[in-house]
């Protein structure tokens, strides 16, 4: 716990209203880009203001907690409930997926539309007395790519909009805190970024050898005194940090059974990401960076999306060093790496050619977010580039449940079953039409044509269905593959112009998380 004084009611919701600075001025943390003295600031996304008098002057009292936090980096705020406003917690219900499934209260989105203004009343007055309850999570399972099943936890409505609007006001603080390698369930940061990140060090940093960690059952193992700890060293209001337990203590309903939650956090949760961060924050993150600036001689790179991370080194020793005090700092924490699937591997741009010298095969590949990623050259100039191609055992299982679910809708009309199709065909696009992963959509597309044609002559014994007369469905309703996403060097410039060998300003470290 910081010494230092504490804050009372640091940008309060009813100050005055102010013209709006730059989104620059209080954004997410910027990414990190080239190795060099300082971090570059990223254009962020500014956040969504509402037309309402009352939403803007709740946007202008997390400012003020964003810029308290952003000049003291050791502040504790000690009152922040008063935040949780009726507008945020109206635009907080609205920010909820409509479709999404009932908790164990079994209200659904559309239900509580109804009397909304009431219920909200209700609800910010029961949250600020002090009466309001967490309500246990339902448990429900969903299958991985492995095979194995993955718990999720389904909270109650007005736990979901208690949650999310707790989120807005604690990212206001953490979001200052948080190292530029950390993409995972943050505002303004996405998957794609932290790959155009990774790239961007293993081919511009003298990166030779990948440490592909896994923290085995991280959300499960959570100790919630150490997490408590952990917020507690910039939240000091007694109300949120009530909150934040009674959501950790409400435990989980599974098959009409309630059972307590000692440890870990319900995936699922609204708040669970943040949490998850915050956790990871102060277990690795900091710790990472100290490392970095205390023990590194050569290159390292981390980029870490909620619980999976990938650290890059120039030197085998200094990444075998690592590996061992890494496994003692998540030891400090009740955690543990997964040794089935973290491995360190040699990687980089001249582990083909060290292998080949060495009598040995091509170099190990490894996976990140759904691609796995491969040493490989550019074809005219022959240089070094980092090749992305989508995990298999991912795309086996994708087709696996389209496949069961065309089954379902056998007997639906074919523009019906075919207008679904487009959209999980796009879908999928949107996320894996990265450039040289052609091959792949190519035969998902291929593969998605053959389970919608085998259940449509399910339909009828007599009717056979010839390929031939099937292709126009195809043509019509399965979109060719194209990629949407531009090479992860050219975007990562783009969105870090400065970072240019011939820019004015310093460059900025990639993926180092540290300002030094």
């Amino acid at each position: 716990m910081s010494d230092k004084p504490l804050v009372h009611d640091a940008g309060k919701s009813d100050d005055p209203i102010v013209p709006a600075k730059d989104p620059n001025k209080g954004g997410p943390p910027p990414a990190e880009g080239l190795e060099g003295s300082g971090l570059v600031k990223e254009n962020t996304t500014p956040a969504r203001m509402d037309r309402t008098q009352s939403r803007g002057t709740v946007s202008q009292g997390l400012r003020g907690v964003r810029e308290a936090a952003k000049k003291d980096k050791g502040l504790r705020f000690t009152a922040l409930l008063h935040h949780v406003t009726p507008a945020l917690l109206h635009d907080s219900f609205y920010s909820l997926q409509r479709e999404a499934a009932a908790g164990v209260d079994e209200v659904t989105w559309q239900e509580y539309e109804q009397g909304l203004s009431e219920r909200i009343s209700d609800l910010h007055g029961r949250v600020h007395r002090g009466a309001y309850r967490a309500q246990p999570v339902r448990r429900v399972y969903i299958p991985k790519a492995n095979g194995k099943q993955r718990p999720l936890g389904i909270a109650a409505l007005e736990d979901k909009i208690v949650q999310r609007a707790v989120v807005r006001v604690l990212e206001a603080i953490w979001e200052e805190d948080f190292e530029g390698f950390s993409y995972g369930f943050r505002p303004g940061r996405s998957a794609h970024q932290a790959l155009d990140a990774l790239t961007a060090g293993i081919v511009l940093k003298k990166v030779n050898w990948i440490l592909d960690a896994d923290i085995r059952g991280f959300f499960d193992h959570i100790d919630h005194a150490k997490l408590m700890q952990a917020i507690g060293q910039r939240v000091a209001d007694p109300r949120i940090l009530r909150l934040i337990q009674k959501w950790m203590q409400a435990g989980v309903a599974e098959a009409g059974q309630w059972s307590e939650t000692k440890v870990g956090t319900p995936q699922g949760a609204v708040i669970s990401p943040l949490l998850a961060n915050i956790y990871l924050h102060d277990v690795l993150d900091g710790w990472v960076s100290e490392w970095r600036r205390r023990e590194a001689s050569g290159d390292v790179i981390i980029v870490r999306y909620a619980d999976d991370f990938v650290v890059g080194f120039e030197h085998r020793k200094q990444a075998e060093r690592f590996w061992k005090q890494l496994q003692d700092r998540l030891r400090e924490y009740g955690l543990e790496l997964a040794t089935e699937k973290t491995r360190l591997i040699e990687f980089g741009r001249y582990a083909a050619e060290r292998r080949k010298r060495g009598g040995k095969s091509k170099p190990e590949t490894f996976d990140f977010l759904g691609f796995t990623h491969i040493c490989g050259t550019i074809w005219k100039s022959s240089k070094f580039t980092v090749k992305r191609k989508t995990v298999r055992k991912r795309m086996t299982a994708k087709l696996e449940a389209i496949g069961a679910e065309l089954r379902r809708r056998m007997h639906r009309p074919i523009v019906e079953v075919g207008t679904w199709l487009r959209r999980v065909v796009t879908g999928y696009y949107n996320y894996h039409a990265v450039p040289g992963n052609e091959r792949p959509l190519r035969a998902f597309r291929r593969e998605v044509g053959r389970h919608w044609r085998h259940a449509l002559r399910r339909r009828s014994q007599r009717a056979r269905r010839r390929w031939s007369d099937f292709e126009p469905l195809l043509i019509e309703y399965l979109p060719w593959p194209r990629i949407v996403h531009p090479y992860p060097l050219e975007r990562f410039r783009a969105r870090y112009p400065r970072q240019e060998p011939c820019a004015v300003v310093p460059q900025a470290r990639i993926c180092a998380g540290g300002d030094g």
